[in-house]
């Protein structure tokens, strides 16, 4: 417990607003070692990618053993503290998610707020007690975990961007009461809204890098933490060999120029 308390305290010094913390997502030992060499310093997962790469869909289709088993694979390939995309727990209680996840060497987990299979938002109460039981047990087993509350208002709910907006600060407040390092509004990407985001909330916030959010450098000055590729570079990666592949079939070379 001694190395992943010194993992998970690496993890947390990350989180610098302003100086944001920059993972592009792994799915395997490979992708999380390419991470690393790279000069990443921690290494995310993506539960949609590693649900992919081992042949199920996103949304806690993936067997639970399955997912803690590429976490494990992937924290043993690499150096550097590891955090896993969790999706809402795979229905565990607090308890057995935190043994899981250390057992596995991970020490970061990223919690969503909205039901994987329906798509509809939890109540912000009963989200941060599941956060609280996660932040106890992560205690009482004697690592400090970075866990990562994802707020998924921009993501499900539908209405004026005010009214979307003023829904995600308040549940970034109430996440954050009940023990959450960081708030993950995902899919919030208008500069405006992310930097009243991130002066209300007076917290570590995670944004998703994508087509039509701003860039890095942007979003740093912006005053953002962290920074999360999701499955982008997954479904690079798939369709980059799907082109590569597509002229192998038409009879060419797919390493010339």
């Amino acid at each position: 417990m001694i190395e992943l308390s010194r993992r998970a305290a690496a993890l947390r010094a990350l989180h610098r607003p302003g100086d944001p913390l920059i993972v592009p997502n792994a799915w395997d030992p490979g992708s999380a070692r390419a991470v690393v060499a790279a000069g990443f310093p921690a290494v995310a997962t993506s539960s949609a990618a590693v649900a992919e790469a081992l042949g199920h869909t996103d949304g806690e289709t993936t067997p639970v053993a399955e997912m803690f088993a590429a976490v494990g694979r992937i924290a043993a390939a690499v150096p550097v503290p590891v955090t896993a995309d969790l999706e809402r727990g795979y229905g565990l209680r607090p308890a057995e998610l935190v043994e899981r996840l250390l057992a596995a060497g991970a020490v970061g987990a990223n919690i969503e707020d909205s039901d994987p299979r329906t798509g509809w938002l939890y109540d912000a109460a009963e989200q941060a007690d599941l956060l609280a039981g996660i932040r106890a047990a992560a205690r009482a087993a004697g690592v400090d975990l970075v866990l990562n509350a994802r707020v998924d208002v921009h993501l499900r709910a539908q209405g004026p961007a005010e009214e979307r907006l003023a829904e995600a600060v308040r549940r970034a407040h109430r996440y954050r009461a009940a023990g959450a390092d960081s708030v993950y509004p995902i899919l919030l990407a208008d500069p405006a809204q992310v930097r009243e985001f991130v002066a209300e909330v007076d917290a570590p916030v995670n944004v998703l890098a994508r087509p039509g959010a701003p860039a890095p450098a942007e979003l740093a000055a912006l005053g953002v933490a962290r920074i999360s590729y999701g499955s982008g570079v997954y479904a690079a990666v798939r369709a980059r060999a799907a082109e590569l592949l597509a002229t192998v079939r038409a009879g060419g070379d797919p390493f010339g120029p």
